[in-house]
């Protein structure tokens, strides 16, 4: 049982690991990648190398920071990558949003035609400037610089709260914690992030999808804008999901074949 339970919860290689149109090899649905240096690729390689160096042929084509504010598609990277899933998972008549980590605010443009109101916060004061002067002009956008765990946000005041790749940057329980607690009753939480690979198991996988990662890196010509902060993980793919489970009671997690793994939950309510 726990075999068939590891199958379809760490590669899910049916429904979506090995599904490269969402993952990453349809050019025109998706824009650009290979290996972000971002808040995302700073972790172990396939080989169990630093990701995070400055050279290197996996290493990204140095980001632009000069495009349009109403351009959605800037630039494509393994983060990006997951936006789809996360704006799926936005609920209908979602009023408020909330997104954690928010970078540039290039997701939180996104779920601004999804939601009445998005909230994006950081604590980079570099990528929150960026963010506000993308978002200029446009209603129902706010952007606060701070530190999310101690951030003056309204307890219970989001229906939707997402996090891209930023969790790693945090205490990770504390981080789950209060985005649980800033959930509406029946809100939906969704949470992309990056783990290391720890075991055989995990290293097993991380191997059999290092084809896809290289060969998508290579197509894609991934980039990122400059300034986005780097951190290596601390926690395993097994560490997180263990500790979501435990406090995120019915999580659906999945690892997803371009190092990522997605924490999917519904906050108990109407």
């Amino acid at each position: 049982m726990r075999r068939n339970e590891r199958h379809q919860d760490d590669l899910d290689l049916d429904q979506d690991d090995l599904d490269l149109d969402r993952d990453g090899l349809d050019l025109d649905r998706d824009g650009l990648d290979p290996n972000v240096q971002d808040r995302s690729d700073s972790a172990q390689d396939d080989s169990g190398q630093d990701d995070s160096g400055r050279n290197g042929p996996d290493q990204d084509t140095p980001g632009r920071n000069d495009f349009a504010p109403d351009d959605l598609s800037p630039y494509w990277n393994t983060n990006v990558a997951r936006h789809r899933d996360v704006l799926r998972a936005v609920p209908r008549g979602c009023r408020d949003a909330l997104d954690v980590g928010c970078g540039d605010g290039l997701l939180a443009r996104k779920l601004a035609g999804r939601a009445e109101r998005v909230t994006g916060v950081d604590d980079a004061p570099e990528m929150i400037a960026r963010a506000r002067g993308l978002a200029r002009g446009r209603p129902g956008l706010t952007f606060v610089e701070g530190d999310f765990l101690a951030a003056d946000l309204p307890a219970g005041g989001y229906d939707f709260v997402c996090s891209v790749s930023a969790v790693h940057h945090m205490d990770f329980e504390a981080a789950l914690i209060r985005m649980r607690e800033l959930l509406r009753p029946g809100g939906t939480l969704m949470v992309v992030g990056l783990a290391r690979s720890a075991g055989p198991a995990e290293w097993a996988v991380t191997v059999a999808a290092a084809p896809v990662v290289r060969l998508t890196k290579l197509v894609r010509r991934a980039r990122t804008p400059d300034g986005m902060p780097l951190a290596a993980p601390r926690l395993s793919y097994g560490q997180v999901r263990a500790a979501a489970q435990r406090l995120l009671p019915g999580v659906r997690y999945r690892r997803h074949v371009l190092r990522r793994y997605s924490l999917t939950w519904r906050k108990p309510g109407p």
